[in-house]
């Protein structure tokens, strides 16, 4: 693909995915905010229980495949064809799984309702399955305008769904509805808008090469679900289900900015970076521009996030979610590491390394149980602060390959990123003195918001760094066309 089209077709993705994750999770934010108002965290906590098991199964569905298959230059119709059949048969019999264990869950977590909301809720797992290849399909062409299409109809019709079950009080099962309806739309429409039909062919072939590559990329992403999830088991066994669900809704809130940066990072330079994955000096100088131009907003919004989070969970959520505030503020400095981490074991990736990935996971997975172990024997708080020492770590070892397979060592990314990180931070600790003033919150919040978008904006003035003018450029062409 000629360097001009395929700098072209990079930005028009990286646009189009940007929309479509500040719109599905706005729209999801939104909505979600509407509900916490309507429902208590012990209802959120009860849901937090089943998603440990909805995510760690739907990462064992995808079974690496994905990524393979995207990753995979010459993919020909019979290799999506040999992963759908692999993904809906693997999906059935985790659902089945799930459906069967649903009175083991309900006795370990000591709550009888679950028996009937896992039952219901196995169905997602089945649905999702019939979704990953038309997605793949969708991201290997770097069509993300489709993919936008599809989230914001999916996001906007399942949440007015699930407000309507709220008001109606239906309770926990007003968070069901919106889930189930959320992930059924998003699979009926890719469907539609994909106009690809699998035809009755299995390649063994096929699925050799993928699983050599994807099956190391399986093992690495269920001891990831798995390690994310387990807070969540420590908290709802040792704790209880409304502490469960304050750490869900600050989880969320955490993860509104860094994670879906990533998202859209992580979905666009996969497949744009592997069609370049022969030739390091643009494989080093892409990975270089992309962590710089990611750091700056991701720094901004979570130190940003941290400062304002008491005012912030006043005003949205309600006093009844204030002791969530903690957690969140420690989360925050937990989840600003999240794109550094998913670029540099996407370099590991694109240079077929699935190897690597796998090893740094076991050796990371072992570490995150000290946190877990502070969880269980000491407090939730603890456990928090733990998991953000680990993670500190876990980005050097990511980091640590990346100055073989890329010339891009630790402190060369660090002298990137560090411009970013002291603007945000001296941005966030001006914002946080703000809370001090003896006012209504409802007053404090938009004071906080307005001050921290204007002291970055004159602290990037002034350094003037590249990734700062990189983004301004981009931002100010993209008004022009607006205009236009």
């Amino acid at each position: 693909m000629p360097q001009e089209r395929l700098k072209n077709k990079t930005i028009r993705g990286a646009g189009w995915s940007a929309i479509d994750t500040v719109a599905r999770y706005g729209i999801t934010f939104i909505i979600g905010i509407i509900l916490a108002r309507l429902l208590s965290p012990n209802e959120y906590g009860l849901i937090g229980i089943l998603t440990i098991f909805i995510n760690v199964f739907n990462v064992i569905v995808d079974g690496g495949f994905t990524n393979a298959i995207i990753r995979k230059q010459n993919a020909s119709d019979a290799d999506f064809c040999t992963v759908f059949y692999i993904n809906m048969v693997v999906s059935f019999f985790l659902a089945l799984t799930l459906f069967f264990s649903a009175g083991s869950i309900a006795l370990f977590f000591e709550r009888s309702e679950l028996v009937c909301l896992t039952r219901v809720m196995s169905i997602i797992i089945i649905i999702n399955g019939l979704s990953l290849v038309q997605k793949a399909r969708l991201t290997k062409a770097i069509d993300f305008k489709t993919q936008t299409k599809i989230s914001v109809i999916s996001s906007i019709s399942s949440g007015f769904i699930g407000i309507l079950m709220a008001f109606k009080g239906l309770g926990v099962w007003a968070l069901v509805g919106q889930q189930i309806s959320n992930q059924t739309l998003n699979t009926i429409l890719l469907w539609i808008y994909n106009k690809w039909m699998p035809q009755f062919i299995f390649s063994f072939q096929g699925f050799k090469e993928l699983w050599d590559f994807g099956w190391k990329l399986l093992v690495s992403a269920i001891l990831d679900s798995v390690w994310r999830e387990l807070n969540q088991v420590v908290i709802g066994k040792c704790y209880n289900s409304a502490t469960l669900g304050y750490y869900t809704r600050a989880s969320q809130f955490s993860s509104l900015f860094s994670s879906n940066i990533t998202t859209v990072v992580q979905r666009v330079s996969f497949p744009v970076l592997s069609s370049i994955q022969d030739d390091a000096v643009k494989l080093k100088l892409g990975y270089k521009r992309i962590i710089k131009v990611t750091m700056l907003p991701t720094c901004a919004l979570m130190f940003g996030l941290a400062a304002c989070s008491e005012s912030l969970i006043y005003v949205l959520l309600g006093n009844k979610w204030m002791d969530c505030v903690p957690m969140l503020q420690i989360l925050c400095l937990y989840m600003f590491l999240d794109p550094l981490h998913s670029l540099n074991l996407n370099a590991i990736q694109v240079m077929g390394r699935s190897d690597l990935t796998l090893k740094l996971k076991i050796i990371k997975t072992i570490l995150s149980t000290i946190p877990l172990a502070i969880g269980i024997f000491i407090s939730i708080y603890w456990m928090l602060i733990g998991s953000v020492f680990v993670n500190f770590l876990s980005y050097y070892l990511n980091a640590y390959y990346s100055k073989y397979l890329l010339n891009y060592p630790i402190k060369e990314q660090i002298l990137d990123i560090l411009p970013s990180l002291s603007v945000s931070l001296i941005m966030a600790l001006l914002v946080y003195l703000l809370s001090f003033i003896p006012i209504s919150m409802y007053i404090i919040l938009p004071i906080q918001i307005v001050s921290g978008i204007f002291i970055e904006f004159l602290l990037c003035e002034r350094i003037k760094s590249d990734e700062y003018l990189e983004l301004k450029f981009i931002v100010m062409s993209a008004l022009k066309k607006v205009k236009c």
